[in-house]
């Protein structure tokens, strides 16, 4: 009961009630049993739910509220009822169910085009990023703001093609000289670790399943190679992009996982004392430090005068007001904020 005092926990439960009854009404045999002899009105009860119902609590769950995502989750739910419920009983609504094949068609078709339309623009992009002083981690993403749809399948991609670029096109290329996060811990060992642990349950999973289902089999084994390459281009960006200084601002990025661009007249204060440093950090504080096998705390935490924006996967993003950072050189990053902050001063 404790779990369900968090609201989005309870719209989760009801989610997975609708969800479950439903299913077990149409292929278990207790279900079975019970549907009266004319089921028109039951399968129209369930058709609600998957349109209507679980709809809204998925978006009550996620706290997203559109007409475009209540149309897409409107869809998804008339193609699982499709699935879910027999032919037999389903027949006098099948044309419902098509109605939300042929709008996910539509919507896949329009991602399409958006993604057509950024490859339209990508020898700009390239040319942007090109010209740019800023670590490619910073200058690719803007690249394709300035010029692509800024739509969530745009930024989808422009997140594929980094982990592509790091993961197979980077290795040539000479670290950045600057202040790294990642040297003084446990990080690559921490990567090589999971990419060991996803090979190793890949070799010993996929061919265990294969013989269950070569679909479920084939789509693991997508997936699996995809961490792989994720873990080893998230590595990659790690190492190639130290923190990068400009006159006004400062680049922190943790590989693909997060960026922030923080301007030094936009610091307050730089908190570097122990004691606090130790204790959790609270939830409008965003943390820049590399994994470790054992506890790590920030050098220090920058206390912002208004919240800074952090990109993190897939271009979402999220204001915070402090910024903890644990560095290799600590004593060159103090440097470095107090030299920009006193010539930023007053701007």
């Amino acid at each position: 009961m404790i779990v369900l005092k968090n609201k989005q926990n309870i719209w989760m439960a009801f989610l997975a009630i609708v969800l479950i009854s439903n299913y077990s009404l149409y292929n278990t045999g207790f279900g079975m049993s019970i549907l009266p002899a004319d089921t028109a009105g039951v399968v129209l009860g369930s058709l609600l739910d998957f349109i209507i119902v679980i709809p809204v609590l998925v978006m009550l769950y996620k706290r997203k509220f559109s007409i475009k995502y209540a149309i897409v989750l409107a869809a998804t739910g008339c193609i699982a009822a499709r699935f879910i419920i027999p032919m037999d009983h389903l027949q006098p609504y099948v044309a419902v169910t098509w109605a939300g094949f042929a709008i996910e068609g539509a919507l896949i078709v329009t991602e399409l085009l958006l993604v057509t339309t950024l490859v339209y623009y990508l020898p700009k992009i390239i040319a942007d990023v090109r010209a740019s002083s800023l670590p490619d981690i910073f200058s690719f993403p803007q690249a394709v703001e300035k010029h692509a749809p800024k739509y969530w399948i745009i930024q989808m991609l422009c997140t594929d093609l980094l982990v592509l670029y790091y993961g197979f096109a980077s290795w040539k290329r000479k670290e950045r000289a600057g202040l790294t996060l990642h040297k003084n811990s446990s990080y690559i060992a921490f990567q090589m670790t999971m990419i060991h642990a996803i090979v190793i349950e890949t070799i010993g999973i996929h061919w265990w399943l294969h013989e269950k289902s070569m679909l479920l089999s084939i789509l693991l084994l997508i997936i699996n190679i995809y961490s792989v390459l994720f873990f080893i281009a998230d590595m990659q960006a790690v190492r190639l992009n130290p923190i990068y200084a400009t006159s006004d601002s400062l680049y922190l990025s943790l590989g693909l996982m997060k960026r922030a661009t923080i301007r030094f007249d936009a610091i307050e204060k730089v908190e570097e004392n122990p004691e606090l440093l130790k204790e959790k950090l609270s939830k409008d504080t965003i943390d820049f430090i590399a994994r470790d096998f054992g506890e790590a705390y920030p050098h220090m935490i920058l206390q912002m005068k208004e919240p800074v924006e952090v990109t993190f996967m897939l271009g979402l993003k999220k204001r915070y007001n402090k910024v903890a950072i644990k560095v290799d050189q600590v004593q060159e990053l103090r440097d470095l904020l107090r030299l920009g902050m006193e010539e930023n001063k007053g701007q």
